[in-house]
């Protein structure tokens, strides 16, 4: 069934269109929008009233903003489409208040995390984190809510505006997140205090070594502003990360690798309240879920039943001073690895780290795989990360929930998704497919996306469109159109859908409410504006 406005079928590729950006300057994560068009020029595919859309990205707090777009009545952060009225799913829920309904529900509430703990101790909480991490610091550090326990503060400084990519600002808002660090040092209210250095994983993402470099140096240098307050007002200092990144910036053939790794991560514990802070004795090795428990253990407070990571305390605290205040402080993407090539890490001038690793007692933590609830040998991720970091606890993460359904055929059987085939099959609708397109993004997985387009072509649907978001973070240079490609052999295998949409996720998969990169996405969407992509096949036979 061809929509009258749509005209002939085109079966041509979008990847040369992908090419033929790479050549013209522009690269996987800001693509701008290529859309397919038939030969008389008109863009095919696009998302219209009473449509059917599945969103099979998880993770989720990148995917509101789209969503809220496409899905909100009273939506008004720029022009919309007032009637679309689609039927929209998602692979998970997003957020409650969006109007979706969400294929895997969630498995429960993730009860007593470590803030809660410390809530419900009496404990005052600052959580403090620039805007690019305020997700991790508090939705996924609280077990994926946004609750704000009592006593539990979120200090969230501006990650910097008007700028493309963070390359060319590597310092971020550093200073300024270490500036509110330390005044939450001298207030004597706040008992524990957990930060967030972004600018490691952040910038780590983008191909450009000096950026990277002045992004790891900015965060050693603020790092020593917190040392030096911390060991002046005998605090206790715990030094750590979620996971691993520019400690490995080179595949084996030595092409950058911009994504996140499998290595393990620091866990310091510098305790300036001691006098002989380096009698401690730690565990040489643990997890990120050991971390919660550890804080407890130090606090004197127990660990609830839900923590099963253990405290990488070798023995009791009981015989040490009473701990006036305790800093967790997270080098986001701050990897360890013994190996100095291709380790900007160990390439840096980091004093200030370099010193704590040296004189204090220390453990290395596993931040990848099974530890952080992921497939065995798959790299770690700011998402599992933080989690784990809060829950003090191993939790399956939902890409292995689904990965698993996938496998017992539980998938093709979901209620949800055969819903909604059935809604477009009777309406006579298009079926979107919109998502990331890679096989390693935290974001989702092309495999989920061809599980659904057998399930659309069982349900006997032909107007199945897929919209792709592309984006190089583990990925090697030019993946985009390489990934783009094996979904369209996997429609041409199938004979059913079709890749119509490519744009870079930093126009689609935005958190800080960065309106005109959502709009641009919305408009490439709905109205196919972009760049159209015509009929490569014929150009290039």
């Amino acid at each position: 069934m061809n929509h009258p406005n749509e005209g002939p079928r085109n079966v041509s590729s979008l990847g040369p269109a992908i090419r033929a950006a790479y050549r013209a300057g522009q690269e996987d994560e800001a693509l701008e929008p290529i859309v397919k068009v038939n030969p008389f020029g008109e863009p095919l595919g696009r998302i219209g009233s009473g449509d059917t859309v599945i969103f099979y990205d998880i993770r989720g707090e990148r995917e509101i903003e789209i969503t809220q777009s496409l899905t909100d009545p009273d939506f008004s952060r720029f022009p919309v489409e007032k009637n679309l009225n689609l039927h929209f799913v998602t692979m998970i829920e997003y957020d409650p208040s969006l109007r979706a309904e969400a294929a895997f529900a969630k498995d429960g509430k993730i009860a007593n995390t470590l803030a809660e703990v410390l809530s419900s101790a009496g404990f005052r909480l600052a959580k403090i984190a620039e805007s690019e991490k305020a997700a991790h610091i508090g939705f996924f550090m609280n077990g994926k809510s946004d609750t704000l326990f009592p006593g539990e503060e979120r200090i969230i400084v501006p990650s910097p505006a008007g700028i493309f990519n963070y390359d060319q600002k590597p310092e971020m808002s550093a200073a300024s997140v270490a500036d509110e660090i330390l005044r939450k040092i001298e207030d004597p209210r706040v008992p524990v205090v957990m930060a967030n250095f972004a600018n490691v994983d952040v910038v780590g993402h983008i191909e450009n070594r000096p950026a990277v470099v002045r992004a790891v140096e900015t965060v050693d240098a603020q790092l020593g502003r917190v040392v030096s307050e911390a060991k002046r007002r005998r605090v206790t200092l715990i030094v750590t990360a979620d996971h691993g990144t520019v400690e490995e910036w080179l595949y084996p053939d030595g092409q950058v690798n911009t994504g996140h790794t499998k290595n393990p991560v620091p866990f310091i514990l510098a305790d300036f309240s001691l006098d002989r802070p380096a009698a401690i004795d730690l565990r040489p090795s643990g997890e990120l879920a050991d971390v919660a428990p550890t804080v407890l253990d130090l606090l004197g407070l127990p660990a609830p039943v839900e923590m099963t990571g253990r405290s990488l305390l070798a023995e009791r605290p009981d015989r040490f001073a009473k701990r006036g205040k305790i800093v967790l402080l997270i080098l986001d993407g701050w990897g360890m690895r013994n190996d100095r090539a291709g380790n900007l890490i160990a390439q840096s001038r980091t004093p200030a780290f370099d010193a704590l690793w040296s004189r204090f007692p220390r453990a290395l933590l596993e931040s990848s795989g099974e530890a952080v609830g992921m497939p065995p040998g798959t790299v770690g991720n700011s998402e599992a990360g933080h989690l784990h970091l809060g829950a003090g606890r191993r939790i399956l993460l939902d890409r292995v929930r689904i990965d698993r359904a996938v496998e017992d055929r539980s998938f093709f059987s979901n209620a949800v998704f055969l819903r909604a085939l059935q809604i477009a099959r009777e309406g006579r609708r298009r079926l979107h497919l919109m998502g990331i397109i890679s096989h390693y993004s935290s974001h989702g997985t092309i495999e989920h996306l061809f599980a659904l387009l057998q399930m659309a072509k069982d349900a006997g649907l032909s107007d199945v469109y897929v919209h792709g978001f592309i984006g190089r973070r583990g990925e090697k240079p030019e993946s985009g159109a390489l990934y783009v490609e094996k979904v369209e052999e996997m429609c041409r295998a199938l004979g059913a859908g079709e890749v119509v949409t490519v744009l870079g996720r930093y126009w689609s998969l935005d958190r800080e409410e960065n309106w005109d990169r959502i709009e641009k996405a919305y408009r490439a969407l709905v109205y196919g504006e972009g760049t159209p992509a015509g009929n490569f096949s014929d150009r290039n036979s």
